[in-house]
């Protein structure tokens, strides 16, 4: 919710100019490495400024709708051509409700399709201002079982369940997206249920997303402890034969999404 440093060691020559730019002593070089305290790092930007490599720069800005609405514009040919439009993602749209309902309503008067990528963990009251000027929601369906749910997310699956049954019912295109993490959530078991789930509540399509290690390098970054370095990249074989639980649900599936 706030900007943050991130530190490309790839990029660095240890040239030390951020050492010298930082007013509060938060970078320093240990072991041959640049270090970022970030608890003492007020992000000023005067390192980023120094560095020469581009190996520091800063992730996150705050924005206003119509700063985001003049980006989204520039490409309005593509969403003509490809019936595509604008897709809110993240992160987590539902974390800052009252910006993305009103740059959703701003993409509507544009005439532009709209969807939001969302775990759908919000209160509803803050919930709907935004589907009311979303086309598509992506919902992210993890795991059926509530206490397990909570052991792994941090938070129970309830509000989420009773959302995705509430945008049935106002009759919003719904895509249930499942990110397959090997040993967290893709024992059969939990797969079947979700489909059932599913289906009895009226979603159509599901798309299953496998687990990859795209975003391990971000973590390093932002000097975070990347908890999945063990987890294996399932392989094609395995998630195409879970599909097939869904199929039998009568629900189109793909894989990826």
């Amino acid at each position: 919710m706030v900007p943050e440093i991130m530190y490309s060691e790839i990029k660095c020559v240890l040239c030390q100019r951020c050492v010298n730019a930082c007013p509060v002593n938060a970078i320093k070089v240990i072991n041959g490495k640049i270090h970022i305290d970030r608890e003492l790092c007020n992000v000023c930007g005067l390192c980023w400024e120094a560095c020469l490599n581009e190996a520091l720069k800063v992730a996150g800005k705050e924005v206003t709708v119509k700063e985001v609405l003049s980006i989204v514009e520039k490409d309005r040919i593509f969403y003509e051509r490809s019936g595509g439009g604008v897709t809110l993602s993240g992160g987590e749209p539902l974390m800052q409700a009252e910006f993305s309902a009103a740059l959703l309503a701003a993409c509507k008067k544009k005439g532009l399709n709209t969807a939001i990528e969302t775990s759908g963990y919000q209160k509803w009251e803050l919930f709907l201002p935004i589907l009311e000027n979303t086309d598509l929601v992506l919902l992210d369906i993890k795991m059926m079982n509530t206490d397990l749910h909570r052991k792994i997310i941090g938070v129970p699956n309830n509000l989420i369940l009773d959302n995705a049954r509430k945008i049935v019912e106002l009759g919003k295109d719904i895509i249930v997206r499942i990110p397959i993490i090997p040993g967290y959530n893709d024992s059969i078991e939990n797969l079947r249920n979700t489909a059932e789930f599913a289906a009895n509540i009226g979603i159509k399509e599901v798309h299953l997303l496998p687990y990859h290690r795209l975003g391990e390098s971000k973590y390093n970054q932002l000097g975070r402890i990347y908890n999945l370095k063990d987890v294996n990249v399932p392989s094609t074989n395995y998630i195409e034969s879970l599909t097939q639980i869904f199929i039998k649900n009568n629900l189109k599936t793909q894989v990826g999404g």
